[in-house]
């Protein structure tokens, strides 16, 4: 049997199961995250399918559009309107004639699945594109990236409740508070995120972005279209990822756990109180 979200919050729904521990079953309510179909069309017309979690979908629709740079910057996003549909949910995105007219000849029109980063892309130029170099002279005190990896549990609501959703969270040294967007995709948690910060107008080289999952290709695209200088990631980039942050002027860090992290690129960025010593 399933109930609906608390509260009002969609993003997930209480469900009545059987829970076996040390051979032992009783009948219980689990937390269960929500994904459903999100379809983003621009001025009326579809352009991708993206199976996310339908929570903060407005800033999903404003970080997906500059991050897949549509638009250029947040004004030219002129509506965004969530209607939800028996089937799923529509974002209705109204951009300017110039900007559609480009949209259109793009074709990304497939499903995206969860955690997709690159579906719909019908060319090796539309998915490996190559942003601008990272221009920020952000520095990054060690401490404030062990600070964030410590707090951001304390933001992660929906997956306290579940389990099952990864999350993206906006650092800024020196200040306490974290802005977090979690998703059951990777990349949807980075879009929302971004979007959001777009919206209140914060300036992107002030920061750095802290994510719960792996650094994909994708992740560090995304990262450099808005000029983060920095991308931290609890588990590992891939090699692309790294080809791309090196080429982009971003540090690259992952498996940030704890006090413990690998820096990949430009390790001038983040500060250390003490000096790499040189294993044999």
């Amino acid at each position: 049997m399933e109930r609906g979200a608390e509260l009002g919050w969609p993003g997930y729904r209480v469900r009545s199961v059987d829970r076996w521990r040390g051979g032992e079953g009783a009948s219980v309510d689990d937390t269960v995250a929500e994904e459903a179909p999100v379809a983003l069309l621009y001025n009326g017309e579809p352009h991708v399918v993206m199976l996310a979690t339908p929570l903060d979908l407005d800033d999903f629709a404003l970080g997906f559009s500059l991050t897949e740079m549509i638009v250029a910057h947040p004004g030219e996003v002129d509506a965004i309107r969530v209607v939800e549909r028996a089937e799923g949910i529509e974002v209705r995105v109204k951009i300017p004639p110039a900007r559609f007219e480009a949209v259109q000849g793009q074709g990304r029109n497939l499903t995206g699945r969860t955690g997709c980063g690159l579906c719909g892309a019908r060319t090796l130029a539309q998915a490996v594109r190559k942003p601008a170099p990272v221009t920020t002279q952000l520095i990054v005190p060690e401490e404030a990236l062990i600070r964030a990896l410590h707090t951001i549990g304390a933001s992660q609501r929906l997956n306290t409740l579940t389990g099952a959703v990864h999350a993206a969270a906006w650092v800024v040294p020196g200040r306490e508070d974290l802005v977090v967007r979690e998703d059951v995709g990777r990349h949807n948690a980075l879009d929302k995120l971004l979007g959001a910060l777009a919206r209140r107008g914060e300036d992107f080289s002030a920061g750095f972005v802290l994510v719960t999952s792996r650094a994909s290709f994708e992740m560090v695209q995304k990262c450099a279209v808005m000029g983060v200088g920095l991308l931290a990631a609890m588990s590992a980039p891939t090699g692309l990822a790294i080809r791309l942050a090196e080429a982009s002027g971003m540090t690259l860090v992952g498996f940030a756990r704890d006090r413990d992290h690998v820096v990949y690129t430009h390790p001038e960025r983040l500060v250390h109180l003490t000096s790499v010593v040189a294993v044999a």
